[in-house]
């Protein structure tokens, strides 16, 4: 008896096998052409317009976090563009100091001035370029980023937390905007700007910014003279005063380079502040004159 019961289970379940290889009804019984095609993998390329809550040179997906604008945050992704020509089939991603990298940060800078309503380098900001880590690069990334971010002051340029979006931060009165500084000094070398209220005494004002194009880095780091005079033009200009003789004895010039990492990414604009060396102005000298800006 034992043996015919295990006999009948036995042949029940090759029957229930048997059964489990009839194709079913409609069915071609070839399950490799039934399937739908799968979609190919999509490279990861972060988001314009995000707010982030940390700053990355290079950007990985496994890493990639993003932050409501109304919420703190240490930068906002302005624009996301893509590298062509040459540089997108080269091996390895752009370093600084080569041409796709001073062309990206070209058009970083452009957007930051169409989101912005003005010159990012005339406020407490600062711009970074993130682009895609090598393994990604070797993959087909060919992104980079434009991260806009607030900062201390003039001196310190490490981004801080901030809430809102800087779309449009620049249009208006400003209170990222740069103006009137008291400069601290220590021994005749500058120590560090302290913004004040143009109405309140100050001895510097922020006039603008210049391009250097056409300088190395080592011949910039030499050319203290010459920065000098391209700013004084701005201190002319803004003060609404006469380039000739007369300029060094209204005022004088103190200047912020880029850094030299800054420089071989490609932003040569150089910010320039008018100077009052022998008395405290009590106004701004945004067009001036000569009887509000005199030699005496």
């Amino acid at each position: 008896m034992r043996r015919w019961h295990g006999a009948l289970a036995l042949a029940g379940t090759v029957v229930l096998l048997l059964t489990g290889c009839v194709p079913p009804h409609g069915s071609d019984g070839d399950l490799t052409d039934d399937w739908p095609a799968l979609r190919p993998p999509r490279a990861f390329v972060p988001a314009a317009g995000a707010c982030l809550p940390r700053i990355s040179v290079v950007v990985q997906a496994s890493t990639y976090d993003t932050v409501d604008c109304a919420r703190s945050h240490l930068a906002e992704a302005i624009h996301v563009g893509t590298f062509t020509g040459a540089s997108a089939e080269a091996d390895t991603r752009p370093e600084p100091g080569s041409p796709a990298l001073r062309t990206a940060r070209a058009e970083c800078d452009q957007r930051a001035r169409q989101v912005l309503g003005g010159d990012w380098r005339s406020a407490r900001l600062t711009l970074n370029i993130a682009v895609p880590s090598s393994a990604a690069w070797r993959v087909g990334a060919r992104w980079f980023r434009c991260d806009l971010s607030e900062t201390d002051s003039i001196d310190n340029t490490r981004p801080v937390n901030r809430v809102g979006s800087l779309r449009g931060a620049l249009l208006g009165d400003s209170p990222l905007a740069h103006r009137c500084f008291d400069p601290k000094l220590i021994g005749g070398n500058l120590n560090y700007m302290a913004p004040v209220l143009c109405t309140e005494p100050h001895r510097a004002e922020f006039v603008g910014v210049y391009e250097e194009r056409d300088m190395t880095w080592a011949e910039f780091s030499r050319a203290n003279a010459q920065v000098h005079r391209r700013c004084m033009t701005l201190v002319a200009a803004f003060a609404a005063v006469p380039v000739n003789s007369e300029l060094p004895y209204r005022a004088g010039s103190i200047f912020y380079p880029p850094s030299q990492r800054e420089w071989e990414e490609g932003d040569r604009g150089v910010r320039c502040f008018l100077w009052s060396d022998d008395r405290k102005l009590t106004r701004s000298m945004r067009d001036a004159g000569p009887q509000g800006l005199p030699t005496t």
